[in-house]
């Protein structure tokens, strides 16, 4: 295999017809995509035609619309040609001339296309090379050249000079899958001994080569699709079932077995990965996977994730660039679309556990705010009603309590305590000492018995009534008048202006303050 620069060109026949359907891997595999889209999603590149010419055309996505740059160059291109964008926009373009394979980047100058030739590689016979696909930056692009017992990785644009021979690697090898985000890890699918394993080529370390996949010692086993991310592998494997490959995922670095879904193992239609959502750092079971569904009755999409029993079908979008499509980091598919009408659009959909998973944040975010709600409205009212009872407390004017009932009165004859001025114990005493020693006048009405109070608690000085103001000192009353018909009773002092003072109607008695108990009673007349 030789490097050669400033290839010459030949020319091409025009072609009529339609768009070429999608080239198949030269091994058999899968078809591959109708455009290559950057890894970050800016640009896309196809090869389209034009009145029976070929030619690319670049594809902007990353702006409020997307639009396509048709890139012709001096003459129509071949239907095999391949085209891949790169981070700056420019196309790379690989042609087949006379058993050589060029390299040109192509960039729009106005009217019409600017080409910058990198060079050429010549391989044997028996040779396969095909572009790899995009790389992470967009600033390099590499190319694999498969050979029958040895294969070669080159580096086709962003080097210093023409292509560049990056690392050879025993058997042939197909594939291609980038395992991070720098451009250094790539994995292969090499067949030796009869068996395909998956290889790692580390491109900063000269080419080193080490293993990668090997499920069992006598499977075949494929990487088809890889996010750097969250480490997810979608993998190709007749471990589960001899004979008959599978779709397995696993997780790169886990020391996890690989788990085969019965989910991707349909009897009517062959599944291929074509797009991992990225961003689910730690989180693989959670990223969304976009497959290419081919069956009897054409093509669909199926979106799968690890932690999901089942796959959702979804119909394809008119004029869908089958098997190209990319997936952004809150789960939106998007997928490139040429029709008539629309010569360039994408079409988008959002990933049903996305709209579930954001639905529940805001109803959450909603119950934590009437939650929060709630909570201020409780500690507003109790702070109300704090603020009502100090204003009542504050305003409230001071009760007066009501004196308790009296104790009751010693039996007559017994010590009695004494209430009130010190004249009016002395009036009292005089008065009983008159009616022993008389005993002229007898009682004219009997007084009802009085019923002894019950016992009083021990008060606080909070609770001592109200006392009213001491009365007047009493003088002894004369002999002459009426006396008392008990002991409870005690004589009214006489009228200045009359001899004798005329008797109250009897009155029922009444309950009334210890301190008044001297000036209670019912008099009798004679």
């Amino acid at each position: 295999m030789t490097v050669c620069s400033s290839p010459g060109l030949s020319a091409a026949h025009e072609q009529e017809g339609p768009p070429p359907p999608p080239a198949a891997d030269e091994d058999g595999g899968a078809a591959r995509a109708g455009c290559a889209i950057t890894v970050d999603g800016a640009y896309a590149a196809r090869l389209t035609h034009s009145g029976g010419s070929w030619y690319p055309e670049r594809w902007t996505l990353d702006g409020p619309e997307p639009y396509a740059v048709p890139l012709p160059g001096n003459q129509p291109e071949e239907p095999g040609t391949e085209v891949q964008p790169m981070g700056d926009g420019r196309v790379l373009v690989r042609r087949l001339v006379d058993g050589r394979h060029t390299f040109s980047l192509l960039y729009p100058t106005g009217p019409g296309t600017g080409e910058l030739l990198l060079g050429a590689v010549e391989s044997p016979e028996g040779t396969v090379l095909r572009l790899l696909p995009p790389a992470p930056g967009g600033e390099r692009a590499y190319a694999l050249a498969a050979g029958s017992r040895s294969s070669a990785v080159w580096l086709v644009a962003g080097g210093s000079f023409g292509p560049e021979l990056l690392a050879e690697v025993t058997g042939h090898c197909s594939g291609g899958v980038w395992l991070d985000r720098t451009g250094r890890m790539l994995a292969l699918d090499r067949r030796a001994g009869g068996r395909t394993k998956t290889v790692v080529v580390d491109l900063g370390d000269g080419g080193a080569v080490s293993p990668l996949l090997q499920i069992t010692p006598g499977s075949d086993d494929r990487l088809l699709l890889a996010d750097p991310d969250s480490g997810l592998l979608l993998i190709g494997s007749d471990a589960a079932s001899p004979g008959r490959e599978r779709l397995g995922w696993g997780v790169l670095g886990s020391t996890l077995p690989v788990r085969f879904p019965e989910c991707l193992l349909p009897s009517n239609c062959a599944m291929t990965p074509f797009a991992i959502q990225p961003g689910q750092v730690l989180t693989p079971e959670h990223c969304a996977v976009a497959l290419h569904c081919r069956g009897p009755f054409g093509s669909w999409i199926g979106v799968w994730r690890p932690s999901e029993r089942g796959v959702r079908h979804l119909p394809a979008p008119e004029g869908w660039l089958a098997g190209a499509g990319l997936w952004t980091e809150d789960g939106v598919l998007r997928l490139p679309y040429a029709t008539v009408a629309v010569p360039c659009g994408v079409a988008r959909w959002t990933a049903p556990t996305a709209v579930r998973e954001q639905t529940a944040v805001q109803e959450q975010a909603a119950t934590r705010g009437q939650a929060a709600v709630r909570e201020q409205a409780a500690v507003q009212e109790q702070t109300a009603v704090q603020e009502q009872v100090a204003v009542r407390e504050h305003t409230a004017p001071e009760v007066a309590r009501l004196p308790g009932p009296r104790e009751a009165r010693p039996a007559p004859g017994a010590a009695r305590p004494a209430h009130g001025s010190t004249q009016v114990a002395q009036a009292t005493q005089g008065a009983q000492a008159a009616v022993q020693e008389q005993g002229t006048q007898a009682a004219q009405t009997q007084r009802p018995p009085r019923t002894a109070p019950a016992p009083q608690a021990p008060r606080t000085p909070h609770d001592t009534p109200l006392t009213p103001p001491a009365a007047p000192p009493r003088v002894p009353l004369p002999l002459s008048l009426p006396l008392p018909s008990s002991t409870d009773e005690v004589p009214r002092p006489p009228h200045a202006q009359t001899p004798e003072a005329e008797p109250p109607a009897p009155a029922a008695a009444r309950p009334v303050p210890l301190q008044q108990a001297a000036l209670t009673g019912r008099m009798a007349t004679g």
